[in-house]
């Protein structure tokens, strides 16, 4: 059974940071790609960043490009998310998702973690 687990949010003020982890258990080799989404009440479900399987290639929304750094922990299904000069713009619930095609598009992602909050004041 696939499961992911994520870690590290919480709140901050705005021009901090923070650094969310996941860790996936029950998959095979770290071939998935594993994203970050976020959802703020009331909004979609929006991807943030991803990676490949290799770690080699990643991804990023551009609202989060040069601010967010999304990293994957060599042969592993670690990944992690280190948010700087955070925005109250940036608060939502952050999930973690794996999915065996490299997309930016929920519908692609089968496995989900809980989700972990992250809320920035202004």
């Amino acid at each position: 059974q696939v499961q992911l687990v994520e870690s590290g949010g919480g709140l901050v003020q705005a021009g901090g940071s923070l650094r969310l982890s996941c860790e996936a258990s029950g998959l095979s080799a770290p071939t998935y790609t594993m994203s970050w989404f976020r959802q703020a009440p009331g909004g979609d479900r929006q991807f943030v960043a991803g990676v490949n399987g290799a770690g080699s290639i990643t991804d990023y929304e551009d609202s989060v490009k040069d601010r967010f750094t999304i990293s994957r922990e060599s042969a592993k299904n670690t990944i992690h998310l280190q948010m700087n000069s955070l925005k109250p713009e940036d608060t939502a619930v952050y999930y973690c998702a794996v999915s065996a095609l490299h997309s930016n598009l929920p519908r692609f992602y089968r496995y989900w973690g809980q989700g972990t909050q992250v809320t920035v004041s202004s």
